[in-house]
């Protein structure tokens, strides 16, 4: 709230150049008024272009019923009627007042919104309190907000005003009017403490004389903003209402002190105004403001035993001395900021003048083909530079900012959960805020947690029945364990495949997000493409290349679902059933190997950095949800185990595996079966078969055959051949797992994303861009809007130039008479 109060409160518009007697009693002389009115369209140009100058300035503030709004109606020297708006008025007034002898009727403008310039001269004063209030109203809705910090600037010239301006702030409120939101008041209160806390600004306090100073909520908040009350103005406000309170003068005394609460070197004043709220003439006005004022003088002299201490309290008691206090002491705030206002008014002048040449350069440029051609390259050269930083490990920009947890990347992707798993998978450091190569290796080891927290799914008996009949039908032993492979390659092609897409999807909005962290580094780095190929202003080139970038990702995710499609219909053909079998069971050194693989890919990612985890696992991963425990001599995997191995190892004719046309096969395969059907292949192999295996097979086949075909029913029921062979599935889908995930898709999708990126990024990227004619590529920086943006920024900077200088000017002569 602080930035946006600063943002509005800080700068010069045009104000209307109408002249005005000097009045030596409201303007010692006339460089007084010089100031004044300097530090006056300063302001206004403040507001209008969001300038942060440190103008000394008067804050209003207090609650909704001290009487903030007779003041400043007395101030100006007419009524308005903001009285009845202001439960209304969510919006901050700042009112430039300007004594000027000749105008006998008040002269009121209203600066317009968002510019410089003020309006025509409001007739009617009574017409004042409804522009506040449509003004306030039109903003509010368009923000959709109950209160704004962005002011409303009203200049008024009169010969009966000081020389004062003064912020007026919506009042604290305890609770909220109806219909509006139940969180104003807190809104109201964080609003007016952004606008007092700048050390440029005079507090203005209002409180009424009926509250004690021991129970004032909103001294407090006061004294939260300016503890010793070295900037601050206490004003007790209706001191009449308190008067008939005092008959002797220790009492009086004693109350003007407010010793004790307020510290010996803070004099608040007393003031009381005219209750009469009928509508009256201005000069009636001004003359029932000085009889409140000679009325409490004269009870205070006369109506009190004894009096009071004029000597040490007649300075602070009556609207006249406040309002000769204000107007000396903004005179003398103007006065002693004049040379740092002289030193920033030449800092901005020169960086405005700064910007406004970058900006003519760039309007310059777009004619310039081959300059717009270097420029586009190396600033396309650098998001892609930095994009394979992020890959590599970076933490800048700040994570916290940029990053996002697991369950934040799946919302914000619309993947969602892992098609086909119920289970909860949460992997280590999901709630850390991750972005780049960090959070690519997260979705790899999410997707391996949740590939093997899926089993091989249940089979019904009729299908069983289907497909071990037909093996039956075609003769040979090998009945039961090949029923027993096709069902698990049917369950791992129908579970598998999606998560494989899943990963994919997953990956390539990890890596798409990459975009916006490269663009911001390469905004804040002072790289050398940072500094060469600025494109600022260019929407039309930014939003190409963001459409390059994306497509690029998004050929590299349909590419990679190719890959792993294809090593999942290898790992799943009827050809490659060996290879698990030897994966598991065969020699030493290839279950060895994989245990390795096993425990590095696990150990590399089980770093659980979130807070409440352990820092490092270096015990072995023993029945942890979602990651398969590791192998050694005592433990065994369902299926892996050295009965089933024994069970299931028979010899093999073994062929080299034919390599995949898309990409070199990463598995290294022990051994493959090849099935041979003709009477002479199975001769030939019968030599190299271990006979209990074959014979063991030929029973089993032969008693299924007979449960099957009925003439071994209370057989089949016991359900021993179908419990064999979904055992068997169960094992089949495991190793079919297995060497799929640690063998294939983990270097797949490393290769398929991640080298790339670091590798071709910026090459497709330049190919796209601008591997195309003149015409073409100039199509990026004349599209709808870009230029139009350029030249906008450029007649903005304009008018602010010729506003700042008008003002350096200004001060610059300000300063020679100081």
């Amino acid at each position: 709230m602080a930035a946006t109060s600063n943002t509005f409160l800080a700068t010069p518009t045009k104000t209307p150049s109408e002249k005005s007697k000097k009045s030596h009693h409201h303007f010692p002389n006339s460089d007084s008024r010089s100031r004044f009115e300097a530090y006056n369209r300063l302001q206004s140009a403040a507001v209008a272009f969001g300038e942060k100058l440190p103008i000394p300035e008067i804050v209003a503030l207090g609650g909704q019923s001290d009487g903030k709004s007779s003041l400043l109606e007395a101030l100006l020297g007419f009524r308005f009627n903001v009285r009845e708006v202001e439960m209304g008025t969510r919006r901050p007034l700042i009112l430039q007042m300007v004594h000027d002898s000749a105008a006998l009727e008040p002269r009121c403008r209203f600066q317009e919104e968002d510019t410089e310039e003020y309006g025509s001269p409001v007739v009617l004063a009574s017409a004042i309190a409804d522009i506040i209030k449509s003004r306030t109203e039109a903003l509010l809705k368009k923000t959709k907000t109950a209160v704004s910090s962005k002011p409303i600037v009203m200049r008024a010239e009169y010969a009966h005003c000081p020389n004062l301006t003064i912020i007026d702030t919506p009042g604290f409120v305890l609770k909220a009017k109806k219909g509006e939101p139940e969180n104003t008041p807190d809104e109201i209160l964080s609003m007016v403490k952004s606008l007092a806390s700048p050390p440029h600004r005079i507090l203005l306090f209002l409180q009424q004389s009926s509250v004690e100073w021991c129970s004032s909520l909103w001294l407090d908040v006061v004294r939260e903003i300016d503890p010793t009350y070295r900037r601050t103005v206490i004003v007790v406000s209706k001191f009449d209402n308190r008067l008939k309170e005092f008959t002797d003068r220790w009492e009086v005394d004693r109350y003007l002190s407010a010793s004790g609460y307020l510290g010996d070197g803070t004099h608040p004043f007393f003031v009381a105004l005219p209750k009469d709220k009928n509508t009256v003439s201005n000069d009636e006005f001004r003359r029932q403001i000085s009889q409140v004022d000679s009325d409490v003088l004269r009870h205070l002299r006369e109506g009190i035993k004894g009096g009071f201490d004029e000597e040490k309290f007649r300075p602070f008691i009556g609207f006249g001395c406040l309002r000769e206090y204000l107007e000396s002491e903004l005179q003398k705030r103007y006065k002693e900021a004049a040379p740092a206002t002289l030193a920033l008014l030449e800092q901005r002048c020169s960086e405005v003048n700064t910007e406004l040449a970058r900006m003519d350069s760039k309007i310059q440029a777009t004619s310039d083909v081959a300059h717009l051609r270097r420029s586009a390259m190396l600033h396309t050269a650098s998001i892609s530079n930095h994009v394979g930083v992020l890959i590599d490990g970076a933490a800048d920009p700040a994570p916290e900012q940029w990053g996002k947890t697991t369950v934040e990347e799946q919302s914000e992707s619309s993947i969602g959960s892992w098609p086909g798993v119920t289970a909860d998978v949460k992997p280590p450091n999901s709630t850390l805020r991750l972005y780049g190569g960090a959070a690519f290796e997260r979705v790899i080891h999410e997707f391996r947690c949740v590939a093997y927290s899926i089993e091989c799914p249940p089979v019904s008996r009729e299908k069983v029945a289907n497909i071990l009949l037909a093996h039956a039908g075609r003769g040979g032993g090998r009945g039961v364990t090949e029923a027993a492979a096709e069902i698990a390659r049917a369950a791992a092609r129908s579970w598998l495949a999606p998560l494989l897409d899943t990963a994919c999807d997953r990956l390539a909005f990890v890596l798409g997000n990459l975009f916006d962290l490269a663009l911001e580094r390469s905004c804040s780095c002072n790289s050398d493409y940072g500094r060469s190929g600025n494109m600022d202003g260019y929407v039309g080139f930014h939003a190409a290349l963001r459409h390059s970038y994306n497509r690029f990702i998004k050929d590299l995710a349909k590419q990679c679902k190719k890959l792993v499609r294809h090593h999942l219909d290898s790992a799943t053909s009827p050809y490659s059933q060996v290879c698990y079998e030897n994966f598991q069971g065969g020699s030493g050194s290839g279950i060895t190997s994989t245990n390795r693989f096993n425990q590095t890919l696990v150990g590399s990612f089980s770093l659980e950095l979130s807070e409440g985890g352990p820092a490092l696992r270096h015990e072995k991963v023993r029945d942890q949800e979602n990651i398969p425990p590791e192998k050694d001599a005592q433990e065994t995997t369902p299926g892996k185990g050295a009965e089933t191995r024994e069970a299931l190892r028979e010899s093999q004719l073994t062929v080299p595996e034919t390599p995949s046309p898309d990409q070199p096969c990463d598995m290294v395969y022990v051994g493959i079966k090849k099935e041979v059907g003709n009477e002479h292949g199975a001769r030939k192999r019968q030599a190299r078969m271990i006979g209990h295996s074959r014979n063991s097979d030929n029973l089993r086949l032969q008693n299924a055959g007979g449960f099957l075909f009925g003439n071994a029913d209370s057989g089949f029921r016991s359900g021993s051949a179908y419990s064999d062979i979904c055992s068997s599935a169960a094992q089949h889908f495991s190793r079919i797992r297995e060497v799929l995930v640690e063998q294939s898709v983990m270097s797949t999708l490393n290769s398929g994303f991640l080298t790339p990126c670091r590798d071709r990024l910026a090459m497709a990227l330049g190919l796209d861009l601008f591997a195309v004619n003149d015409e073409k590529f100039m199509d990026m920086f004349v599209a709808p809007g870009a230029i139009d943006i350029l030249q906008n920024e450029q007649q903005s900077l304009q008018k602010r130039q010729k506003i700042l200088q008008s003002c350096l000017n200004e001060f610059k002569t300000i300063a020679r008479t100081l």
